[in-house]
């Protein structure tokens, strides 16, 4: 499990979106203050936990990263029309950019899976055509 790199882009995208449960999305508004945000965080952090866990399963943990990434996407997108709508007395901190580099992660992770699934199928293709000779 470990020995994937795609492993580590999951884990640490899910720690980084974890990490949100503790810290402040601004000087003194904490992110689960809002519970549409802590639903987010909630479901975001569930889907990366079940594809960190799902290694046997690519196919499966391939889907579950996507849809982990697009999700945090539209969460990073929905943070940044929060403070470009927030009147400038209140400052964000840096824990608001957590959700994209944890996309980012889980794109990487994304393509790591899929190399892997091409990289099996394709060895599954040959050690089937030895064995109809």
């Amino acid at each position: 499990m470990w020995q994937r790199v795609q492993t580590l882009y999951l884990a640490l995208a899910t720690a980084l979106i974890a990490s949100l449960f503790f810290c402040d999305k601004a000087e003194g508004i904490r992110f689960t203050a809002y519970v549409p945000y802590l639903i987010f965080i909630i479901i975001i952090t569930l889907l990366n936990f079940l594809a960190l866990t799902t290694y046997k399963h690519r196919i499966f943990q391939l889907r579950t990263a996507g849809l982990a990434a697009i999700i945090t996407i539209a969460f990073q997108i929905w943070l940044g029309v929060d403070f470009a709508f927030t009147h400038g007395d209140v400052l964000f901190r840096m824990t608001a950019v957590f959700p994209v580099v944890a996309a980012i992660f889980d794109f990487l992770a994304v393509r790591g899976i899929a190399a892997d699934e091409l990289m099996v199928r394709s060895a599954s293709r040959l050690r089937g055509s030895r064995r109809k000779k």
